[in-house]
């Protein structure tokens, strides 16, 4: 079974504020976001800027993995596909996110650094602009 999530409206709030500055330019994405599979994601917000994997198997969304310190992404698991960059800050609570996958991410403000994976993700991701400001 894939990602479920609850589509009450509860009053929360979330600071999003790097959204606009790590999001430099949305042109596509995927048509009407994901919701993604929260399963062991450690942190209580998914923010912008954090990079999607898809396992191939299933289809199912989920936030790249992060080491056990929760600072940096780990490996990407074998069976799994890079697949854009989360748009905006959500709660985990809300796992729906839109998935960038075509225009302009500044790594600078992006909430783990892409170093490590950088090159791959370019590969699996040609259509978006990792561009500092």
């Amino acid at each position: 079974m894939g990602a479920i999530g609850d589509l009450g409206n509860p009053l929360r709030e979330v600071v999003t504020g790097n959204d606009n500055i790590v999001i430099k330019k949305h042109i596509d994405g995927y048509e009407g976001g994901r919701t993604l599979d929260l399963t062991d994601y450690p942190l209580t917000v998914i923010k912008a800027g954090h990079v999607v994997i898809v396992e191939d198997e299933t289809g199912t969304f989920k936030p790249m993995p992060l080491t056990s310190t929760k600072d940096a992404y780990d490996a990407l698991p074998s069976g799994h596909s890079y697949a854009g960059i989360v748009v905006a800050t959500k709660p985990i609570t809300e796992p729906f996110v839109g998935i960038l996958t075509n225009g302009t991410v500044n790594p600078a403000a992006a909430p783990f650094k892409y170093d490590a994976i950088l090159a791959a993700l370019k590969t699996a991701c040609p259509q978006i602009e990792f561009r500092k400001d």
